[in-house]
């Protein structure tokens, strides 16, 4: 089989196509064919040595694929040889065979194509996470959502859009007509205006909820643009990385701005400060499948469709890896198993 290698911390040609045995499943796992894999900015910051969640270099990076499986280890009862299904995965996603808990393992429905099922998982459950676990929000909140073009980003989106939620949503001025055409309320072009002052200006009195996947000097900045009851997210530190390989400057620069929320002044301020981290939850799989099953739900319903920006084959993992960081991608971006085709899902349910 193949597999895309992390070699070592560095620009997006440090990742390396190498063959391996094909896996065996051991009890209560299942072998995958895998027709497509996500990618996330979690791989992006493993390859820069900066994913404080992974494990060490040299390593195979991915979180979420989808296929077929084509072998079922003991003790596996609800699933079979030929099921089409997606999976969520704790690294080596960038494989075109691999073993899998059952638990880790949705079907997909019979009009979701694998693109479609593979872009599910990370941005999704992220997403649902942060806006009805965490945030709660209700129809008529007000939600800015940072990124807003990138794949958590339209996950929130739309999940936004079947809540009735107002949003507010930065991007590059290139994604906005996009963006509006997929339900944001009022898109901010960060690059060419301070979304602080674009905020105050639209939503007097502040927001409900904002996610935040920058973090360093955007934490406090976020924080005050909260009314009373707001809720601040934040599930990402890209102000880290701003650049294609580690920098401890960068680190360093992000780090000074981190804010000290006492619980005193929380409760003087009545607002909420939150994290959200999908890959500290291995052990709470039963949270994630709940969740997920109301997202396929969505699915079923037509609510939404994953927004596939494009797809790259594995012998191009260093171009997709350049495609994200240069900010060029409106949703998800996979990969797609040399010899395999890339069939794009139907948009309508049949």
């Amino acid at each position: 089989m193949k597999q895309i290698w992390i070699k070592r911390a560095g620009e997006p040609e440090q990742l390396i196509i190498q063959d391996a045995p094909a896996p065996t499943p051991r009890s209560g796992e299942v072998r995958i064919r895998v027709e497509a894999s996500g990618v996330n900015f979690a791989d992006i910051l493993g390859r820069m040595g900066i994913y404080f969640g992974g494990p060490k270099i040299p390593y195979v990076p991915g979180y979420e694929v989808a296929g077929f499986i084509d072998v079922v280890g003991q003790g596996v009862a609800d699933l079979k040889e030929g099921d089409a299904v997606f999976a969520a995965t704790r690294f080596n996603g960038y494989s075109d065979h691999i073993c899998v808990p059952a638990r880790q393992v949705f079907q997909r429905l019979s009009w979701m194509s694998a693109q479609q099922g593979a872009a599910l998982p990370v941005n999704y459950l992220t997403a649902y996470m942060m806006l009805v676990v965490m945030a709660a929000v209700r129809p008529g909140n007000r939600v800015l959502i940072h990124g807003a073009a990138g794949g958590v980003g339209l996950a929130a989106l739309d999940i936004c859009r079947i809540l009735k939620v107002e949003t507010w949503g930065t991007a590059s001025a290139a994604k906005h007509p996009f963006l509006l055409e997929r339900g944001l309320t009022h898109p901010i072009d960060y690059r060419n205006e301070d979304y602080g002052q674009a905020v105050r200006k639209t939503a007097a009195g502040g927001l409900d909820v904002i996610l935040d996947p920058f973090g360093g000097r955007h934490w406090p900045k976020n924080y005050n643009l909260l009314r009373p009851g707001g809720r601040l997210i934040h599930f990402g530190l890209s102000a880290m990385s701003p650049g294609k390989r580690s920098s401890w400057w960068s680190i360093l620069r992000a780090l000074i701005y981190l804010p000290f929320y006492t619980p005193l002044r929380l409760m003087q301020d009545n607002k909420g400060v939150m994290g959200v981290n999908l890959g500290q939850l291995w052990d709470q799989i039963e949270f994630l499948r709940g969740w997920m099953a109301q997202i396929v739900n969505w699915y079923d319903e037509a609510l939404f469709r994953p927004h596939i920006d494009r797809t790259f084959k594995f012998s191009q993992a260093a171009a997709a890896h350049h495609y994200i960081q240069d900010r060029k991608n409106i949703g998800k971006v996979l990969l797609i198993p040399d010899g395999v085709a890339a069939i794009p899902a139907p948009t309508l349910r049949p």
